[in-house]
C-alpha cells in the first residue's frame, strides 16, 4: 500500500512538473484566462478546423509508431518524467516529428530544464509547430502539435531562458533524433516512401 502511495505521488508531482498552466480559480473559469505568449511565432488554430498534411487511419498510425508513440503522439498522452529517450541528450543534430518527419527543433536550442522532459526554447521555424488552448484536467495550457500531421508534441510554457522565454516541453516519445551530418531517413525509414510529407 505504501508503494502505491509513493508511485500515485510521483506520477503526479510529474504531471505538475510539466503543467504548469493556470488552475481555474474564484469565479474565472479555465476559458476566460488567457496566456500572455507572444503573438508572433507559431500559429494558434482551433484544431478542429485544420486540415494536415499527414492524414493517417488510427490502423496506419499504429503501424507506423510504436505503442507509447502512438499514445502520446494520437492519445495526447504524456510520458513519465526522466524516463524519455532524449530528456538528457546532449548529442548536436536535429529532433524530427516520429509522426510526419518534419524537423521541429535543433540541439541549438534545447536545454536542461529540469522537468525529465526535453525542453527548448523556440522551433526550428515557426511553421513546424502550431499552438492549440488546452483546457484538460483544469488547467490552462498551451498545446504544441506538429504542423503536417496535428500529432500531439507537448506544451509551451512561459519560463524559459532567453532569447524567447519559452520553454517548449516535448515528449521524446514524438521525437526522432537524428545526429548531426546524419541521414533523416535512416532513422526515419517511412520518409524513404514519402511523397509530399
Amino acid at each position: 500500500m505504501r508503494t502505491l502511495f509513493f508511485a500515485t505521488l510521483f506520477v503526479a508531482g510529474g504531471f505538475i512538473a510539466c503543467s504548469s498552466g493556470t488552475a481555474q480559480s474564484g469565479g474565472q473559469t479555465a476559458r476566460e484566462e488567457q496566456p500572455r505568449l507572444p503573438k508572433y511565432g507559431p500559429t494558434w488554430v482551433e484544431e478542429d478546423t485544420v486540415q494536415f498534411q499527414v492524414s493517417l487511419t488510427d490502423s496506419e498510425w499504429k503501424n507506423r509508431l510504436n505503442e507509447v508513440q502512438f499514445h502520446v503522439l494520437r492519445e495526447k498522452g504524456t510520458e513519465r518524467a526522466f524516463t524519455g529517450e532524449y530528456w538528457d541528450n546532449k548529442k548536436e543534430g536535429t529532433y524530427y516529428s516520429a509522426a510526419s518527419g518534419q524537423p521541429l527543433f535543433t540541439s541549438e536550442t534545447k536545454f536542461r530544464s529540469g522537468t525529465g522532459w526535453p525542453s527548448f526554447y523556440e522551433p526550428i521555424n515557426n511553421d513546424a509547430v502550431l499552438l492549440v488552448m488546452d483546457y484538460s484536467y483544469g488547467w490552462n495550457r498551451v498545446e504544441v502539435i506538429d504542423s503536417k500531421s496535428g500529432s500531439h508534441l507537448g506544451h509551451v510554457f512561459e519560463d524559459g531562458p532567453q532569447p524567447t522565454g519559452l520553454r517548449y516541453c516535448m515528449n521524446s516519445a514524438s521525437l526522432v533524433f537524428v545526429p548531426k551530418g546524419e541521414n533523416p531517413q535512416k532513422y526515419l525509414p517511412f520518409l524513404a516512401n514519402a511523397t509530399d510529407d
